[in-house]
């Protein structure tokens, strides 16, 4: 552990001018008022997602290749021609995912408040953090399996030709 322990610090101390120069303008970390957050690894922000079960950008593999989100379909509907089945069948899609991925989220903020407590009270061990990493981290992949397995769900009630327009609809150019 000893030797373990040197070489780690040889390496960091090598390392400390090339660290220097890696600073944020005027030497404030890009961090510099996180320290204030309630949560510190989450912003007000990604807060609010999680409670109202935004997307924040985690179906993006299924948005950006065809595969259209509930709610941005139901945005479209006029404009997408959608039958009234189509439009009832999404707006129980939207609902559906809502409820799910608010109760994931909620857990998500309360795991990383959890993980946040251990770090401020000086409790973390190494255990502890193996075992907040694997909860939230599953944690995490539900939430994105939610949002994606909403995106395959809507596009099964559209059409090809539907699709099409969707991805024109929102600026996405033709693969």
């Amino acid at each position: 552990m000893i030797g373990y322990t040197f070489a780690v610090l040889a390496v960091l101390a090598s390392g400390a001018p090339a660290l220097a120069q890696h600073r944020h303008p005027g030497g404030h970390s890009p961090y510099a008022g996180f320290e204030r957050r309630p949560i510190k690894a989450l912003s007000d922000q990604q807060i609010a997602d999680l409670e109202n079960g935004r997307g924040m950008g985690l179906a993006l593999a299924a948005e950006l290749n065809g595969y259209p989100g509930p709610l941005h379909v139901l945005e479209h509907a006029d404009a997408l021609g959608l039958s009234p089945s189509q439009k009832s069948r999404v707006a129980e899609l939207y609902a559906a995912m809502k409820a799910e991925t608010i109760g994931i989220g909620s857990r998500l903020i309360e795991q990383e408040r959890s993980l946040d407590r251990l770090f401020s009270s000086g409790t973390i061990t190494p255990a502890a953090l193996e075992d907040a990493m694997a909860t939230i981290g599953a944690t995490q992949a539900k939430l994105r399996g939610a949002h994606l397995e909403y995106h395959l769900s809507t596009r099964n009630i559209l059409t090809p030709e539907q699709t099409a327009v969707y991805n024109g609809l929102r600026g996405y150019s033709a693969r």
